[in-house]
């Protein structure tokens, strides 16, 4: 096991080296499942910007993307809010390469990000 944790830690120092060279974005485009009836929708949000899908309100607080690679990655910053409930269903990073890494758990939907948008 510790060995396996030291390989993670390894494999994740390119990201980690790219995400302190971060750039920020204007928005971010972003793509939901609802898990019930399969539909997907994509989502274009700016910084700031609060999108309605069925019973969630996603706010995007930022975008980041690598700068010596704008194309390679996005890290999203969201508050995910379920049926106008007072506790976030999901707040943090989500990361574009690694949708798994930090996911938002939810019977219902699924957010990930797709890229972040930069002009």
């Amino acid at each position: 096991m510790k060995r396996f944790i030291a390989g993670m830690c390894i494999a994740m120092l390119p990201t980690i080296a790219a995400a302190q060279e971060a750039a920020t974005a204007r928005g971010a485009d972003l793509r939901v499942l609802d898990k019930l009836n399969g539909i997907v929708t994509d989502v274009t949000l700016r910084t700031g910007e609060t999108a309605t899908l069925g019973y969630l309100k996603i706010n995007l607080s930022e975008c980041r993307f690598p700068r010596a690679n704008p194309n390679g990655d996005a890290y999203a910053e969201l508050v995910v809010t379920y049926r106008n409930g007072e506790t976030p269903a999901f707040e943090g990073w989500l990361i574009a390469s690694a949708p798994a890494l930090n996911a938002m758990e939810h019977p219902r939907y699924d957010v990930w990000v797709l890229r972040c948008i930069r002009s």
